[in-house]
């Protein structure tokens, strides 16, 4: 090697090389250690908020529910329905065969009625019904699905029916000339719909069917054996509205109705079986395809039901 010519790395301290690859692999094991697992952590979030999906829709489900379910806490669940018109009337007020009642609304909610009650236990009648029958069937915790004949046929008609049929404290008749297509009514309750498939018409009859809070009498007999009400042949719909002059009109305060616990006491026959009020001799056509409730055979002479 010539005279002054430095040899390579001659300047280099001792162990400073060693010292900077041990910084260099320092630094790589430190990066390593710093790394997140990202994957994982990404992974175990979806996790959490699908969790969180799952839990929250079943708590929404179980509390959808709940807001149906009638108890001392929820005596109306139908305050949870839109567009239910509700109004309070006085229970027990019966009215004769020869009466008839100036409702205030149509079709009716409550208010005076005949002393024996339509059958309700699950009846579809193919043509309509002497009102003030109907509305006895409500005061026993009935819901009645009213229907404009005109209005509701072939598939809407029989999705009614098959909420009707076979379900106790249930009952379905036409109204003809309703305003809406469809009415329900439970005492004091009335949701006026227009499609058959409106999800209100369920959340209706589990909201008030057989409601203790809200119905005079629930639990009432639904069955018209022993009655006089003919469940093929029942007392007609009067479609004229009833004359105010004539003696035989009962308002919807009652004058002119009988109390029904002196009514009972008393012995009076029950008037459902007895021939109604003449109509104008038009009968409600009947509904296209609606099956007629099943008969138990030959109407036994009237006596006195429980109420």
């Amino acid at each position: 090697m010539a005279s002054g010519t430095k040899s390579k790395g001659a300047n280099t301290p001792k162990g400073k090389s060693g010292s900077v690859n041990k910084a260099r692999r320092s630094s790589a094991v430190g990066s390593a250690r710093k790394a997140k697992p990202w994957g994982m952590i990404i992974g175990l979030i979806a996790i959490v908020a699908l969790a969180a999906g799952v839990f929250t829709y079943a708590l929404m489900t179980v509390h959808d529910k709940e807001k149906w379910v009638v108890s001392e806490d929820n005596q109306d669940p139908s305050t949870n329905i839109e567009g239910v018109f509700r109004e309070k009337y006085e229970a027990g007020q019966h009215v004769q065969a020869t009466q008839r009642v100036a409702y205030d609304h149509s079709p009716p909610l409550g208010g005076p009625h005949d002393g024996v009650w339509a059958d309700c236990q699950g009846t579809v009648y193919p043509k309509a019904v002497r009102t003030e029958n109907m509305v006895h069937a409500l005061e026993h915790g009935s819901v009645w699905i009213a229907y404009n004949p005109d209005k509701i046929k072939g598939k809407d008609l029989n999705a009614l029916r098959a909420k009707v049929e076979g379900q106790p404290y249930m009952l379905m008749s036409p109204w003809p000339n309703l305003d809406k297509p469809i009415s329900l009514q439970s005492w004091g309750h009335q949701l006026k719909l227009s499609k058959a498939d409106d999800p209100r018409i369920d959340e209706f009859i589990k909201s008030l069917r057989e409601n203790q809070y809200q119905n005079p009498e629930p639990g009432g007999r639904c069955d018209t054996q022993d009655t006089g009400f003919d469940v093929t042949n029942p007392p007609p719909f009067v479609a004229e509205k009833p004359d105010p002059k004539d003696p035989n009109t009962v308002t919807m305060d009652g004058k002119g109705a009988q109390d029904a616990a002196a009514e009972e006491q008393s012995g009076m026959s029950p008037t459902g079986g007895a021939t109604p009020p003449a109509s104008d001799g038009a009968t409600p056509p009947a509904s296209d395809g609606a099956t007629p409730p099943a008969s138990d055979g030959a109407s036994a002479p009237a006596t006195q039901p429980s109420q």
